[in-house]
């Protein structure tokens, strides 16, 4: 779908000294408004103590650790729960925890959460006191109940939307639910437990635990986790979060970071002193992410609680392997969803969502498939696949900005409660689960919400950009603050995306798909590298085309020990 270009609004110019004009404009229109929005320093990070629930989950835990009751990590099965798990199982024991042990359902078998099943399994298992569920829970009522009424305790940390009555756990720590006065409600999963081990720490310090045989730990040993877990989980990167990640990519390129996460970066050939944010979002994740897709994230946890280079590089091999099947299974769903998508398209006009379903899709891989539908059609879509349970099935969402997921879902399932037989998540993301002969009459459904709830001006395709560079301004020097001394980049604070007209002096096709030019400024004659990654070749190289109209990311280039301004092209069409 072509989209309409916008540039950002600009409401005023924030009043920072020392900075690259065009950075100053950057943050203006992401409303930077002073020079503290732009301090990361960990002094200025938000206090625990104003999160709900958070003094009775940390005493709970204080005590748990001071009698050595054993303690189980239920986590979830992508980045931002393994990270979660790691997080939370490395800080108890650091704390000086004997007993702490993690548990990541599997996909396939259990479902996503504290479920009565996994709660036996844990029973047989793990003969856990306290269960302490990391990056879900909030939805988990029947786990809970399963797990009190094996005189279980349990403590719930979350980030997702609650539903209108929580569960009946011993504490639950989520910005999300009501009444809580945290002011960043956009913590990841992973920021959660972070900030409830912080908590704990300090209960421990005021039971003098650490005054006699323990060392207090730093706690900035785990902002790399919660960097990798907000990235990876697109959390929408707000001051706080800003900090955090900025905090741990310094942590990370200091050379102190775990072994796991090192491995992660040495296969994905990423350099650790030019770190960015971006590289965790695109390069680990997507590694650490297949063994959830595809296996099981306890490989992915294991990774990054080794703390052999060694072992931590073996497990990291593994998950870079799974990775790579993952990617051919992605490329054939696309292909025959799209061949799909085209034969709907000739028979009626693009609706307002899209539902998929196809029973050799796999399970792990439908979230993908959906954010790829979202991304070139502008629709909300969601892709179903076949459950273990013969009669049920599996689907993924993704969504776009003005369609609330979750509140439509719940709008769906108010008016009809027979038909979801359970969901949730977040605006953009969520997933659910239905009976298979309720699947069309599920997607009418979709279409009706949508119908009523959200205008059509919605789904017509943006793309922002931070307006046009002069050609003073397209250098290295410009490149190298927007990419190293700028940021974090990431979700709702996005990598800065501008736009202008090229003279398309050389175009070529590397590897089948990405688009190697040469682009030249009219006025200036000065001439860029440019590169244009999984461009239709039905459409480019396109010898006809002598200029463009492209947006573009500005990037810094390393070739044989030289580095060199190159421009990422977003989106690039033949000026008429």
């Amino acid at each position: 779908m072509q989209k309409i270009r916008v540039r950002r609004s600009i409401a005023g110019f924030p009043m920072l000294e020392n900075l690259h004009p065009v950075l100053a404009r950057i943050y203006a229109a992401r409303a930077v408004q002073s020079a503290d929005d732009l301090d990361y320093r960990l002094t200025r990070l938000l206090h625990y103590q104003s999160l709900k629930g958070i003094e009775k989950a940390s005493a709970m835990l204080a005590t748990a650790l001071i009698e050595q009751q054993r303690l189980l990590i239920i986590g979830d099965f992508d980045s931002d729960g393994a990270t979660s798990s790691a997080l939370a199982v490395n800080a108890l024991r650091s704390f000086g925890a004997h007993h702490v042990d993690y548990l990541v359902p599997n996909r396939f078998e259990y479902g996503y959460g504290l479920t009565p099943e996994i709660v036996a399994v844990a029973l047989e298992t793990k003969k856990p006191d306290l269960i302490i569920t990391v990056d879900n829970g909030i939805s988990s009522h029947e786990g809970v109940a399963a797990a009190k009424k094996a005189n279980l305790k349990v403590i719930i940390t979350d980030h997702h939307l609650p539903g209108p009555f929580l569960p009946d756990a011993d504490a639950i720590v989520n910005p999300q639910q009501s009444g809580d006065n945290f002011s960043s409600k956009h913590l990841a999963g992973v920021g959660v437990i972070f900030y409830v081990m912080l908590a704990v720490r300090h209960a421990l310090r005021e039971r003098q635990w650490f005054k006699e045989l323990r060392c207090e730990p730093n706690m900035s040993q785990f902002l790399d986790l919660v960097a990798l877990g907000t990235i990876a989980d697109l959390v929408p990167l707000d001051r706080n979060n800003r900090l955090l990640v900025y905090q741990g990519l310094q942590w990370i390129k200091a050379g102190k970071a775990r072994p796991g996460i090192y491995a992660l970066l040495k296969i994905a050939k990423r350099e650790v002193n030019q770190l960015v944010a971006s590289d965790l979002g695109y390069k680990v994740a997507p590694r650490l992410n297949a063994a959830g897709r595809l296996a099981d994230m306890s490989l992915g946890v294991a990774c990054l609680l080794a703390n052999d280079a060694n072992e931590a590089y073996e497990a990291a091999l593994k998950l870079s392997r799974l990775n790579e099947e993952r990617r051919i299974i992605e490329d054939g769903m696309c292909r025959e969803a799209f061949m799909a998508l085209d034969k709907l398209l000739e028979q009626k006009p693009l609706e307002k969502g899209i539902c998929l379903f196809d029973p050799r899709w796999h399970q792990g891989i439908i979230g993908l498939l959906a954010s790829r539908i979202t991304e070139r059609l502008h629709r909300p879509s969601i892709v179903f696949a076949p459950s273990q349970q013969g009669d049920e099935l599996k689907g993924s969402a993704r969504s776009i900005p003005g369609v609330h997921l979750r509140d439509i879902l719940e709008s769906i399932a108010m008016r009809e409660p027979q038909l979801i037989a359970k969901f949730g998540g977040h605006a953009m993301a969520a997933g659910l689960t239905l009976e298979i002969r309720n699947l069309t009459h599920f997607s009418k459904a979709f279409q009706h919400e949508l119908d009523k709830q959200v205008d059509a001006d919605v789904f017509q395709g943006k793309c922002y950009t931070d307006g046009e560079l002069t050609h003073e301004d397209l250098t290295l020097v410009l490149a190298e603050i927007l990419r190293y001394k700028a940021g974090p980049w990431g979700q709702g604070f996005p990598e800065p995306l501008f736009e202008g007209r090229f003279n398309l002096i050389t175009q070529r096709l590397v590897a089948n798909k990405h688009l190697k030019m040469t682009l030249g400024l009219a006025k200036s004659g000065t001439q860029l590298e440019a590169i244009a990654f999984n461009v239709n070749p039905t459409d480019w190289p396109n010898h006809r085309t002598e200029q463009i109209i492209a947006t573009y990311r500005l990037d810094v280039n390393y070739y044989q020990g030289r580095k060199s301004l190159q421009l990422i092209v977003e989106t690039l069409e033949p000026e008429q």
